[in-house]
């Protein structure tokens, strides 16, 4: 049976690997890339690699010096607020979308995954985060505007590392508690086609959110660094 990367170029794979890693956090923020023993693991000459390195780059996932160095950009407020800026005008969008364009296939896509959501704390971690993305996904899913779902799928990628941030924060029972709630009103308001409140919750929803929490938690460091 052939894989899903049949038809990708080894800089494709390299890309996606990559990228993965960075965004899982499995390559820390600020660290440095040695590019040649990636290469190896990778199975690959340095040419795809460096390929794959100055598309993150052009992403603004990894910072390249004047020497070539390369290390994964590291995580500040500043881009963590402007993600969650772009987020609280699109999301919010998608929800309106969604509530007047949904499929039954859409509905039992989005009742399949808001039944699979775990509470978004560091006991579930990863798995937390996973059923988190694939719930929102089948919501933007749901609004039928391939240039939305692209952007919005970008823009979820590059906030995952700061909601892994989020989860390492103390978690507080009640706004976690409230964020499964809020996500069955978010499918029950889809399914209704009430779309000024669907886009209005999730506009609620991202505010409260864990990228929100970790922007607090960015700019407490940031302060502290600088006095």
């Amino acid at each position: 049976m052939a894989g899903p990367n049949l038809f990708l170029s080894k800089s494709d794979l390299a890309y996606a690997e990559l990228r993965s890693r960075i965004l899982s956090g499995s390559l820390a923020a600020g660290s440095r890339l040695a590019q040649y023993d990636l290469a190896d693991s990778l199975n690959m000459s340095i040419t795809p690699l460096r390929e794959a390195i100055r598309r993150l780059s052009s992403e603004g996932l990894l910072d390249v010096d004047t020497h070539r160095n390369v290390r994964v950009s590291s995580m500040n407020s500043d881009e963590a607020r402007q993600l969650f800026e772009v987020r609280l005008s699109l999301d919010p969008t998608a929800a309106e979308l969604a509530a007047t364009r949904r499929t039954d296939d859409d509905i039992a896509a989005m009742r399949a995954a808001v039944d699979n959501l775990l509470p978004v704390t560091r006991q579930w971690g990863e798995e937390a985060l996973t059923a988190h993305r694939t719930f929102h996904r089948a919501l933007y899913q749901a609004s039928h505007n391939d240039v939305l779902i692209r952007l919005l799928d970008d823009l979820w990628d590059k906030s995952d590392r700061y909601r892994r941030l989020g989860l390492e924060l103390p978690p507080g029972d009640e706004p976690r508690t409230r964020d499964l709630e809020e996500h069955h009103r978010l499918v029950a308001l889809i399914v209704d086609g009430q779309a000024p409140e669907a886009a209005q919750l999730m506009r609620d929803h991202i505010t409260h959110s864990l990228t929100a929490t970790a922007i607090s938690a960015l700019e407490d460091r940031e302060s502290q660094r600088h006095h």
